[in-house]
């Protein structure tokens, strides 16, 4: 358990948080906020590695700026936004493929939050290393709703999130039926941080079992 380091297919070096066991049979990617790879990061991927998986969580902003672990104040997100606008999809994909593959041969499942929804969406539409994804509070999963999935997609939106209008939610559940996409009434965005002032435990509680159920069927 402990930063590592990974190498991408076009030679790029990014850091890593790997947590659980080497010897897990199942294996998570866990996807970033706009916040880095920072403590709550870490502590999800703790969570996940007590379940039984071996999980990696990769540092995107490396290509831009390495060591990037932000809190959640108004500053923190400008930045997180700023930071994010300077990493293309196409390289965040590549520092993906390198988390999936530093996991070995196990059956591999993504999970993502913020904007780690989206990328955990684009790992199951553009890639075929996942057995099963997760995307939390994807805001750009609506312009990509389109997309097809090459494994099981479950989504979780909350229901009063200001950045992730209810139209966008019926919209991809239209695009997608096959996805399973729960949207939490009275829930914002970022309600599965218990960090943010929009935290929500009984909302992040229903949609962490929900997520571990789906994992455990698909991943087993």
């Amino acid at each position: 358990m402990g930063d590592i380091i990974l190498t991408a297919a076009d030679g790029h070096t990014l850091s890593a948080y790997r947590a659980g066991s080497e010897d897990a049979s199942r294996g998570l990617v866990v996807v970033q906020e706009i916040f880095g790879v920072n403590h709550h990061m870490r502590r999800v991927c703790d969570t996940f590695a007590e379940a039984g998986y071996a999980v990696i969580s990769p540092a995107l902003f490396d290509r831009t700026e390495r060591g990037v672990q932000l809190g959640y104040t108004p500053d923190d997100v400008a930045r997180g936004v700023a930071l994010r606008a300077k990493v293309s999809n196409e390289d965040t994909m590549a520092d993906i493929a390198a988390a999936a593959a530093a996991l070995g041969g196990k059956k591999l499942g993504i999970v993502g939050y913020c904007w780690g929804g989206t990328i955990a969406w684009l790992g199951a539409t553009r890639t075929t290393k996942f057995s099963a994804a997760v995307g939390w509070y994807g805001g750009g999963i609506a312009a990509t709703r389109q997309e097809v999935p090459h494994c099981p997609v479950q989504l979780h939106f909350g229901g009063i999130d200001a950045s992730i209008p209810m139209l966008d939610i019926r919209a991809i559940r239209d695009a997608q039926p096959s996805v399973e996409v729960f949207a939490y009434d009275g829930a914002g965005h970022g309600f599965g941080c218990d960090e943010r002032t929009s935290y929500s435990a009984t909302d992040a509680n229903e949609a962490q079992g929900r997520t571990l159920e789906f994992f455990a069927r698909y991943l087993a």
